[in-house]
């Protein structure tokens, strides 16, 4: 999708939709709509003036121009002004989009006027993440309809005041929205596509592409170096795992990289301790967190961010079989420590261990995984927010504010000593589940065993991975969370 900045007022704009925030209480002789209301005959005053748009946040109106300006204009309710945050004004950027394809409209023009107190910067990166995030949709595997075709925004202009800030803004908004639908492809794509050697390729692509140096172990190398907990989660499928390892040398040398990890399991049937059959397609989404780590290294490099960072990607599938790794089996792992496997199908945490473990080698000034890892998430957070958990409060801290800014967040949960004797084990170092109780936060405490003393947390993505896009710029399936937290995180540190 083509997104572009323009200096400029948007009353003499020529656009087949011009759509601008309303905030409550304003009036059509705001500096905003003024010329507009003019421009289309006194039409946006007498919209107000009948209470069809107050401001509120359900409000949308479209008005039809006149012969110079914008043909239609969308009027879309924001809220007090004072309310006004980045994540408001992304949903203002996807309703907008919304209301142009129900118009079958292939572009519009959104206006960066009437905005609030928002950060002009900021203000134009969330119009442009929100549009970009927006319009797309996954039809790459369905055959076109001649007869109705779908017609989808490719083009958004943003206007406003003088360019510089808000421009950059923008295409930081646009670089970050890609990387979303990116994340987006890869995890809607069927566990027949979205192998773990269609993930390693697809990373090795973006890295050909932009001169990100991706390196991919198979198998083989992985047995060479020891990574026998991942490969005991692939031992049941005919399918072979992949390790993927992305490096940005953004930084000074020498300077200790940023580790991103994600686990990239591309369909788990839950292996011998195999799940329900109901909803078990959705299994296809258990790889987001690695999907989410390739997309957020592409940005990274896009924004030419000045830190060093590396990309960690785990990949396989968890499938029952002959060979497939059973309860009660006691398997080793990179770091050493050996795992009494209770249930194979808490199968993340073990191929996290091994890239725990090898993350932990390179000395990280900071280490961030993210996994769909557990159901218990959801039952303690429901949908709208990930958990956090970690050994480094200050990086807890960190996640949390790049969470709240960039409109994925998350909650922090304990990872007290107390939970790790629930992973105690008659005949191995650990076992790899604690039981119900605090699943989410035991899963964590297993992790934690293998990241050494490095500052390290765990985002837990079960609950807000894919859903029914209930969102204004996301559809049903995958969210691409958490591809905006993570360059947000990346991007503070690195200043």
């Amino acid at each position: 999708m083509q997104l572009r900045y323009t200096e400029g007022q948007a009353a003499g704009l020529d656009t087949p939709l011009l759509a601008i925030a309303v905030t409550e209480g304003t009036h059509a002789s705001a500096e905003h709509l003024g010329a507009l209301d003019t421009l289309l005959g006194g039409a946006i005053d007498s919209t107000m003036t009948a209470g069809d748009v107050a401001g509120k946040e359900s409000d949308e109106v479209v008005l039809y121009g006149g012969e110079a300006g914008p043909r239609r204009v969308v009027l879309l309710g924001v809220g007090p002004s004072d309310d006004l945050d980045a994540e408001k004004i992304r949903r203002f950027a996807g309703r907008a989009v919304r209301a142009a394809e129900r118009l079958n409209l292939e572009s519009l023009t959104l206006s960066l006027d009437g905005l609030g107190a928002v950060d002009p910067e900021v203000a134009a990166q969330s119009v442009a993440e929100g549009a970009v995030i927006a319009s797309w949709k996954f039809v790459e595997l369905q055959a076109e309809d001649l007869a109705s075709p779908t017609v989808l925004v490719d083009s958004v202009d943003l206007v406003g005041g003088e360019s510089g800030p808000a421009s950059a803004g923008a295409m930081a908004g646009a670089a970050i929205g890609r990387a979303v639908n990116f994340c987006r492809s890869l995890q809607d794509r069927p566990g027949n596509v979205a192998t773990p050697s269609h993930l390693a390729e697809e990373a090795e692509r973006m890295g050909a592409a932009l001169g990100l140096d991706v390196t991919v172990f198979d198998e083989a190398r992985m047995r060479e170096e020891g990574m026998h907990a991942l490969l005991s989660v692939s031992r049941g499928s005919e399918v072979e795992a992949r390790f993927i390892i992305m490096e940005h040398r953004g930084g000074e040398a020498g300077e200790a990289p940023l580790i991103l990890v994600g686990k990239g399991l591309t369909f788990d049937a839950g292996g011998i301790s195999i799940k329900p059959s109901q909803g078990m397609e959705e299994m296809k989404y258990d790889m987001s967190g690695g999907a989410a780590v390739i997309a957020a290294m592409q940005a990274i490099v896009e924004l030419g961010v000045r830190a060093n960072v590396i990309g960690l990607v785990p990949s396989s599938e968890n499938m029952p079989s002959g060979t497939a790794t059973k309860p009660g089996d006691v398997i080793s792992s990179l770091a050493g420590k050996t795992i009494e496997v209770i249930n194979t199908d808490a199968e993340g945490r073990l191929i996290l261990a091994d890239a725990l473990a090898w993350g932990a080698r390179m000395k990280p000034a900071a280490m961030v995984d993210c996994a769909t890892l557990t159901g218990s998430v959801i039952i303690a957070l429901g949908h709208h927010a990930a958990a956090v958990m970690g050994n480094d409060d200050e990086l807890v801290a960190e996640l949390r504010g790049a969470g709240d800014a960039s409109g994925e967040r998350c909650w922090p949960l304990p990872l007290w000593a107390e939970y790790r004797k629930q992973l105690d084990s008659n005949y191995a170092d650990l076992q790899n589940i604690g039981g119900r109780p605090a699943g989410s936060i035991t899963a964590a405490a297993f992790l934690k065993e293998f990241v050494g003393d490095t500052p390290w947390a765990h985002l837990d993505i079960a609950g807000t991975a894919w859903g029914e896009g209930k969102l204004p710029y996301q559809r049903k399936g995958g969210t691409g969370f958490p591809t905006r937290l993570l360059v947000e995180w990346v991007r503070r540190r690195a200043g």
